[in-house]
């Protein structure tokens, strides 16, 4: 299961609102000094340059400027800071926009209003000279913050503001050549929950997904097309095309809800404090084509088996002088990078007196978003059952590289063997090929295979027998008990809604597990939030809810309809309050281990119920 877990755009903490709200009154009582400043006055097109707007107050209303002939990238970026000096405390607010000039000339940016304690406030105007640079695309913006302004009901609208890329590092490749595609998701909205619809086929291609040992996405911020999103990594895969020809990569898909701001307000306080509304919205990223040339015929080597890359060899035996029945290992080493986990073992010829097994492979490989790399070596135990002079030939490994378009053929060392006559009394005897003399030696380790007599018991035949018409039987009874249970099953599931409320209680039983544990564990924040989902989770499977309209309101709704008393919902709609308000900031004055028990109690209340 794909989970990215919940994003939410850096805003400030409502705590720390709380606290510039009670601390209002200190700081309406001193003169509110209202100024804007930019960090250049004199810029190119093309460049980006930062416009602020501070009070040395808290302010009520905000209302910005025009900003003609520049292009906003984003904003209204808001911080604050306070600060306490023998017992007198300030608060500075600060709303800043980036800007990047679209022409020549020389403008003006107007005052921007705010509202503090019932008087109207005005900046000084800016004066900027922009000199040529390079041209701007303009995509004809508004002031409002692409990253921070809210979403509305429109596809179209959230579809700019979160979308799932897919990034190759090459599109035209041979067969074999290796390839990597990174899945990233962009997003500058708030995320409620999401859920992996479907990963992409491959066909035609050998994949090999680059594993994550982290359990949490790690967020970046990256300006794409001339805004700046917050993305996370989704996946990295490693490709090797199988065939030629133009290949797709198909897309990921995935489902997210997302939140979105109802405050029709631009000011940016009406924006932190304003209503909202979840909504599913459904994104899958766009299918790439993948162009694979064929490897080329003209001097491809007679003994190619497919290897591409960029490759070193290394053959070794560990002993040259040996007796007969002595083993000896021999081994093929192969470094480099490309298709290494595709090669095929190699083929090759000994002299019919070295007895060869299969060899042992061993793999050192590394996979990153770069490709394969690391060593294949095969190992081959041989055994050599007569004394004389042996030769082992130099192993050929030819592979092509894409880099160079060329094969190249590699040469392994070669090994002359001398097996001098085996020890008397040897486990295994050393013989001339065809002699039987020795063999009548070691009768109590050797015998002759009879060829004569007869092997079988009258009387034993299982054919004919009972348990054999028994067996006989067996066979279409099994089949239609397979084919009732079958039936019975697909009835017994047809019904999605059914089937999740009676698993709700078994998922419910899972996040309680998890919960118990983060508190035999002491971590109290990750106890609460296992709750929080587990009671969420099991209302939305137990009354059919989805996503988007799973609220502590309707969620009320819902079991006064199924006549669950109103203490029982008092209990729970008071749990999931604490648990929200447990996963932002510590509470105290109720014990882990008591919610914990009053959960697992509203769960059983509403199961008798």
């Amino acid at each position: 299961m794909l989970k990215i877990g919940s994003y939410r755009p850096m805003k400030i903490k409502y705590y720390v609102w709380l606290v510039l709200l009670f601390i209002s009154n200190a700081a309406a009582a001193q003169d509110i000094k209202f100024v804007a400043s930019a960090s250049k006055t004199q810029v190119a097109t093309g460049e980006t340059f930062e416009v602020t707007f501070t009070a040395n107050g808290n302010i009520d209303n905000f209302k910005p400027p025009g900003f003609g002939g520049f292009q906003v990238l984003s904003g209204p970026n808001q911080s604050s800071s306070m600060s306490s000096i023998n017992g007198v405390t300030s608060v500075n607010i600060g709303l800043s926009y980036y800007l990047v000039p679209i022409k020549e000339g020389e403008f003006a940016i107007g005052p921007a209003i705010a509202i503090a304690n019932g008087k109207q406030y005005r900046s000084a105007p800016l004066r900027i000279k922009v000199t040529k640079g390079r041209a701007v695309p303009q995509n004809n913006q508004s002031a409002a913050d692409p990253v921070n302004a809210p979403a509305t009901g429109n596809s179209t609208d959230i579809s700019k503001r979160i979308f799932i890329r897919a990034v190759t590092n090459k599109s035209n490749v041979y067969q074999g050549e290796q390839l990597s595609v990174s899945y990233k998701l962009y997003t500058n909205i708030e995320i409620v929950d999401n859920g992996l619809d479907k990963l992409p086929d491959f066909n035609g291609f050998w994949s090999q997904e680059i594993k994550n040992n982290s359990q949490t996405v790690k967020w970046t911020t990256e300006t794409y097309k001339g805004t700046r999103y917050n993305v996370a990594l989704l996946k990295e895969i490693i490709l090797f095309p199988e065939r030629y020809g133009d290949l797709t990569l198909d897309p990921l898909a995935m489902t997210f809800v997302v939140r979105q701001s109802s405050a029709k307000s631009n000011d940016p306080f009406d924006l932190f404090f304003g209503s909202y509304e979840d909504v599913k919205y459904k994104i899958k990223s766009a299918p790439i084509a993948i162009h694979v040339k064929p490897l080329p015929e003209a001097g491809k080597p007679a003994g190619f088996q497919g290897a591409v890359g960029n490759f070193a060899l290394l053959t070794a035996a560990d002993k040259t002088e040996l007796k007969a029945n002595e083993a000896l290992n021999y081994s093929i080493r192969i470094t480099g990078s490309g298709n290494l986990k595709l090669l095929k073992t190699p083929e090759i010829t000994f002299a019919a007196d070295l007895e060869k097994y299969d060899p042992k492979v061993n793999d050192r490989i590394t996979e990153t978003v770069s490709g394969v790399s690391g060593t294949r070596e095969y190992t081959y135990l041989l055994i050599p059952r007569h004394q004389g002079n042996y030769k082992i030939e130099p192993y050929k490994f030819s592979y092509f590289n894409p880099v160079s378009r060329k094969y190249i053929t590699l040469t392994g060392s070669e090994f002359n063997l001398k097996v001098a006559k085996g020890a008397p009394g040897s486990a295994v005897a050393a013989f001339p090929a065809g002699s039987q003399q020795d063999v009548k030696m070691i009768d109590k380790d050797i015998r002759y295979i009879k060829t004569e007599g007869d092997l079988t018991k009258s009387g034993d035949d299982f054919f004919g027998s009972l348990g054999y018409y028994m067996l006989l039987a067996a066979g279409p009874v099994l089949f239609i008990a397979a084919f009732g249970y079958r039936k019975w099953h697909r009835e017994h599931n047809k019904d999605v809604v059914v089937v999740k409320e009676r698993k709700a209680g078994k998922l419910a039983v899972k996040h309680l597990e998890t919960a118990q544990k983060q508190l035999q564990a002491g971590n109290q924040k990750a106890f609460y939030e296992a709750i929080y989902r587990g009671l969420y989770g099991y209302l939305a499977d137990k009354f059919n809810i989805a996503a988007a309209a799973l609220n502590k309101d309707h969620i009320a709704v819902q079991l006064r309809e199924r006549k669950m008393s109103e203490g029982l919902i008092t209990q729970l709609i008071e749990t999931l309050d604490l648990c929200e308000m447990a996963r932002y900031a510590p509470v105290s004055g109720t014990g882990e281990q008591q919610v914990y028990e009053k959960a697992k109690q509203i769960i059983n209340d509403i199961e008798n119920a």
